[in-house]
């Protein structure tokens, strides 16, 4: 059973990941993985926490004024759930994340959402850096192709499994949603 003083942290559930403009992308099924995951939560009366990309570039998609800023159907907050904009990757930069965590005796993460190798690793490091114990949830993360430093582009599960191995393990867990599911009965 995961303590009640676990958090789901989504990260960027946002309209303008559907855009092409990312490249490909891998696991298509995440964000039904992540609407089982969010029920679950919400059955169980743990906290839920929305973390929204709130780009400073007018030209991103993911910037306030643009159509792509707004959360994904299926994924826009409830009453009571917290809602906080991030600037940067890190969701803890800039924003009140820790002390609202702190404030509400909550210790442990259950991160998902996107992407992989920016906003998830980024914001999953400072949560292990603060002190915080770290689950992350597989298939309910996702990554998109990159281009390496030789221009090759980098398929999304290869940069998915990379950013999952450096995380796993030395900053929290990398599991399955089947693994964490049974954990949030009762």
């Amino acid at each position: 059973m995961l303590p009640l003083s676990t958090a789901l942290l989504l990260l960027n559930l946002q309209k303008a990941w559907d855009e092409p403009h990312w490249g490909s992308r891998n696991h298509p099924e995440a964000e039904s993985r992540i609407q089982e995951l969010l029920a679950a939560f919400r059955r169980s009366g743990r906290p839920v926490i929305h973390v929204r990309q709130d780009s400073p570039d007018p030209h991103s998609p993911l910037h306030p004024a643009e159509p792509g800023h707004a959360f994904k159907s299926g994924f826009e907050p409830l009453t009571g759930e917290a809602v906080l904009g991030a600037s940067v990757y890190c969701a803890f930069s800039g924003t009140e994340l820790e002390q609202f965590l702190r404030h509400r005796g909550l210790d442990r993460l259950v991160i998902v959402g996107f992407s992989a190798a920016h906003h998830v690793s980024s914001t999953v490091r400072m949560a292990a850096d603060l002190g915080f114990k770290v689950l992350l949830v597989r298939d309910a993360v996702v990554s998109f192709e990159l281009e390496d430093a030789e221009g090759k582009v980098m398929s999304p599960d290869e940069i998915h499994r990379v950013v999952l191995a450096e995380l796993h393990g030395t900053f929290g867990a990398v599991l399955e949603l089947a693994s964490i599911l049974p954990h949030l009965q009762g």
